[in-house]
């Protein structure tokens, strides 16, 4: 009898190596070999950071590189979308503002606390330290709806939501005058897309009006920084074929009346020979088919992950 698999990544502890890279005069890629990644942006008078990583522990390490380039005081954390690995290290920056969507303060209020519970479980080591998060939730102080142009002193700094995708509340950080962008986790580059709050069928389309932008430098959420339009091209439209391929298998799955668990299995089987070797492939695959099924079959909108749905379904897809 085979061994079920370790649940989620509770057995991936291995420390990754950290990058920090300029990218333009103004902006900073902080990634890790496809952990979670950090933006950061220098303007005249301040810094914007965005995703704050998910302990302030852990944050640390980003402001010893942000000193390293300025002592300008941080002014502004941006919160791309509502994800505790994004959001839980925003207190070690004694930021002016905390900035997010309206839409992520929504599903804040609605599922905070349980995604929190659900993330902590699934990936220990993402979590560094995470005694070192004080209670409670990570509140923004200023939200916004479609649009905010933040100045930086003459630095024009837009946050930017184009469409629902990896949440409904994603929201993108881009800088017109040296035209990078910080994606969140709308983009990745070499790691896996975790689509299990995600929404299937607009995530593409989102990603054009990403395109749209005409980045040459891009930030993804995972993964190294994208430098070069041919690069930020890469990154796009991987990602968006990713999320397709996962949708087309999941539909003709179920127009063939097959349950999730043969869904699932098929899926993984069709997606690996050409995803298998992008980062966190196996840890994500089990939530992105479940949510993809959810949304062909009944749940337009995603249900909320506990730690104990999270056990249920990783007991029925790899038991």
């Amino acid at each position: 009898m085979s061994t079920p698999k370790k649940f989620a990544s509770q057995a991936d502890l291995e420390v990754k190596k950290v990058t920090f890279t300029k990218l333009s005069e103004h902006a900073y890629a902080y990634t890790a070999e496809g952990d979670p990644n950090t933006g950061i942006i220098v303007g005249d008078d301040c810094v914007l950071v965005a995703d704050t990583q998910a302990t302030p522990a852990m944050a640390q390490d980003v402001i010893r590189r942000i000193r390293e380039v300025t002592d300008k005081p941080i002014k502004y954390v941006v919160l791309t979308h509502y994800h505790a690995v994004r959001v839980l290290g925003a207190s070690a920056y004694n930021a002016e503002h905390i900035v997010a969507s309206e839409d992520t303060r929504d599903l804040i209020v609605e599922r905070g606390e349980q995604d929190k519970a659900s993330e902590i479980g699934r990936f220990p080591r993402l979590f560094s330290n995470v005694e070192s998060v004080p209670p409670g939730m990570t509140w923004p102080t200023l939200t916004f709806t479609g649009k905010m142009t933040l100045w930086l002193g003459k630095l024009e700094v837009q946050l930017l939501q184009l469409g629902r995708g990896h949440t409904k509340g994603d929201t993108v950080v881009w800088l017109p005058q040296d035209k990078v962008l910080l994606s969140g986790d709308l983009v990745e580059f070499d790691a896996t897309p975790y689509a299990g709050d995600a929404y299937f069928n607009d995530w593409p389309k989102t990603l054009e009006r990403v395109a749209a932008l005409g980045a040459t430098a891009l930030v993804p959420g995972r993964g190294p920084a994208l430098i070069g339009a041919e690069r930020v091209k890469q990154g796009l439209d991987s990602t968006g074929g990713f999320i397709a391929d996962v949708r087309a298998s999941v539909q003709a799955g179920v127009a063939a009346g097959k349950s999730l668990n043969v869904v699932y299995k098929d899926t993984f089987a069709a997606l690996k020979p050409k995803y298998g070797h992008w980062v966190i492939f196996d840890h994500c695959m089990p939530f992105d088919v479940t949510r993809c099924f959810d949304e062909v079959t009944q749940y337009a909108d995603p249900r909320i992950w506990t730690a104990e749905r999270d056990r249920e379904m990783w007991e029925t897809l790899e038991g």
